[in-house]
């Protein structure tokens, strides 16, 4: 028999009648689900001209959020956290006691030179003289000047202790691959603000040290609809790949293809009822729209001169952090509601000063330009900026230590991150870790030992992190799921906290 024939048959056979039937009455019931009046009903049954900016569950305080993320765990010991008894300290050995026999990993555990405590041979400075003040160090000038609109947290924890897990868990609330994004969860319960760009869109900012590699799982859909999933803008040649059309295919000639798929993807899905096969269309239609909006919102010849001065002349080439810190205000203008800037090389095992230097050289001005260009339009009290990494690093030397340089190992137990904007507190500090930089504390000084289960005043998992994030932007994080295979997922699986001490 014929292929398409058969192909043909095994559509009209009695299985496929009844699968199609079943269907039928899923989707009704689907419908009522999704009516507006219904606690599930998602963006794209909103008005195209509504932002959302009441929230899919309560009022939002922000309508986007932009992450700027420090892949490799950055030092918080040599950039947020000020630890001066480690000064003293230098090169004895971690306390038994500290560490607590806590998990380390293989790169430390049967080092020579034991645990030697190793201090941050930066100056740190107070801002905001007070006793909550917080101190940043000489290395992150630019971002100090802004710290009054900051919301610093010291004491960020995690479970995963190598950077894959790590990086996966705290982008899908999964050290497993295989769950949507940050950004996925966003695009789906919240839509799009503008019809001509992604609701998501990534970007890899330039490193001296692209030592790690990213996955586009990161910013994927895991087993949502793959309309979700992050469109990944490019510095070279076509900012989106595939986006042009081929020599001698004209604008026209590509809306007459378009229109002809669209009928028979309709047809095939009539046939199957595959969602994937309407998913196509969108992305279709979305990447002709694209098209006519990238190459203008990519082009920053219309920016002025006072823009560059405060970004940096790096921002005039393409694909530097501050150029994408530059292009995420102008993707937020535009109505996108979730952009992410990866800016890898932060996995400093030996040579920390001379890698940290030179990532905070990429990364310091244009953190600070983005928040002060934000604020300057009125963007910034419903934008939400977010800074970490994955986790931070260790108090302890990996390799030879001394004064001038060194090492540290990855950090999950305790690290920093802030927040600006989009109804965070201004201008505070929040959490703290012990002497040693090792462990979360109390008031007191006191070492804690935190869970994800089970939420500890002056702590942060990184599922209360997203939960924080998800609730600024109207969200209840318990509500937003998404079924597969007979299970009710979410962002923060099980678990997580909306940090309210954190809102304004």
């Amino acid at each position: 028999m014929d292929d398409s024939l058969f192909e043909l048959s095994q559509m009209q056979n009695r299985r496929q009648l009844m699968g199609r039937s079943a269907l039928g009455l899923g989707t009704a019931a689907l419908a009522g689900l999704l009516a507006a009046d219904s606690p599930f009903a998602l963006a794209e049954d909103v008005p195209a001209d509504q932002d959302l900016n009441g929230g899919l569950h309560h009022q939002a305080t922000a309508k986007r959020v932009i992450y700027l993320f420090m892949s490799g765990g950055p030092s918080q010991l040599d950039l947020w956290d000020y630890k001066p008894k480690l000064t003293e300290m230098f090169n004895q050995q971690l306390p038994d006691h500290v560490r607590n026999e806590q998990r380390i990993t293989g790169m430390t555990a049967n080092q020579k030179a034991g645990l030697p405590l190793c201090p941050s041979k930066y100056k740190f400075t107070r801002h905001d003289n007070n006793e909550n003040g917080i101190w940043v160090s000489e290395l992150l000038p630019h971002t100090a000047s802004v710290v009054d609109q900051l919301c610093v947290v010291r004491s960020t924890f995690t479970e995963a202790i190598n950077h894959d897990p790590a990086i996966t868990y705290i982008q899908t609330g999964s050290q497993i691959p295989g769950r949507p994004s940050l950004g996925a969860w966003l695009s789906y319960g919240l839509g799009s603000m503008n019809q001509d760009l992604p609701h998501y869109v990534v970007m890899h900012a330039k490193t001296n040290f692209p030592e790690q590699s990213l996955f586009n799982r990161l910013w994927g859909t895991g087993f949502m609809p793959s309309d979700h999933q992050g469109i990944l803008m490019r510095s070279q040649g076509d900012p989106v790949l595939y986006l042009s059309n081929p020599d001698g295919v004209s604008r026209t000639d590509r809306r007459q293809q378009l229109d002809a798929l669209e009928a028979l993807n309709k047809g095939l899905h009539q046939t199957l009822g595959d969602p994937e096969i309407l998913t196509r269309i969108k992305q279709h239609e979305m990447a002709y729209r694209m098209q006519a909006s990238v190459p203008e919102l990519m082009d920053l010849s219309s920016e002025e001169k006072g823009v560059f001065d405060l970004y940096g002349e790096a921002a005039r080439t393409p694909g530097t952090f501050a150029a994408c810190c530059l292009n995420a205000r102008r993707l937020a203008e535009r109505g996108v509601r979730n952009i992410q800037i990866f800016h890898r090389g932060w996995d400093a095992h030996g040579r920390l000063p001379a890698e940290h230097e030179s990532q905070c050289r990429d990364v310091d001005q244009g953190c600070a330009a983005l928040i002060k260009d934000l604020k300057q339009r009125g963007m910034l009290e419903d934008t939400l900026v977010v800074w970490g990494g994955e986790f931070g690093r260790t108090a302890y030397c990996q390799g030879q230590l001394t004064r001038e340089n060194y090492g540290r190992d990855h950090h999950p137990r305790c690290f920093s991150t802030w927040m600006a904007g989009g109804g965070i507190k201004p201008g505070v500090s929040y959490g703290q870790s012990d002497d040693y930089g090792y462990n979360i504390a109390n008031a007191d000084g006191d070492p804690l030992t935190p869970t994800k289960e089970t939420w500890t005043p002056g702590t942060m998992h990184i599922h209360d992190l997203n939960a924080t994030i998800l609730h600024l932007l109207g969200i209840d994080h318990r509500r937003l799921t998404y079924r597969y295979q007979g299970r009710d997922f979410r962002l923060t699986d099980v678990h997580g906290h909306v940090m309210q001490d954190l809102l304004a």
